[in-house]
């Protein structure tokens, strides 16, 4: 039996998202709500790739007498990076900037998608 586009797209978005630096690694039923949001609204899965990057880089990259960040707990925390890179886009070539800044990446986040789900 095929799996639909909706159920790959969910799946890939909750891996991505489980296995983000910074994250529980804990999906929650919220999460898979919000993934299923994002299928309906269409955003590709390269703007959810690219929003849970930025927002590893940018808790990676702050000032090192910042407090320590607390761990991320819903695929929530990065609603905002999405809809900000929705209005407007990184530059060409700053997402492999950031994968070698941030090296070693889990695979899953490392490598763009092949295909685009939806």
């Amino acid at each position: 039996m095929k799996r639909s586009h909706q159920h790959r797209y969910v799946q890939r978005v909750l891996e991505l998202y489980r296995d983000t630096p910074g994250t529980s690694g804990r999906v929650r039923p919220a999460d898979r709500r919000l993934a299923n949001t994002l299928y309906q609204r269409q955003i590709p899965l390269s703007i959810i790739r690219a929003a849970l990057l930025l927002t590893v880089a940018r808790r990676t990259f702050r000032t090192l007498d910042a407090e320590p960040l607390p761990t991320i707990q819903s695929l929530h925390y990065f609603q905002n990076v999405i809809q900000e890179l929705l209005d407007k886009p990184l530059p060409e070539g700053y997402l492999d900037y950031l994968c070698c800044r941030l090296a070693p990446l889990p695979k899953s986040l490392a490598a763009p998608d092949e295909h685009q789900i939806p």
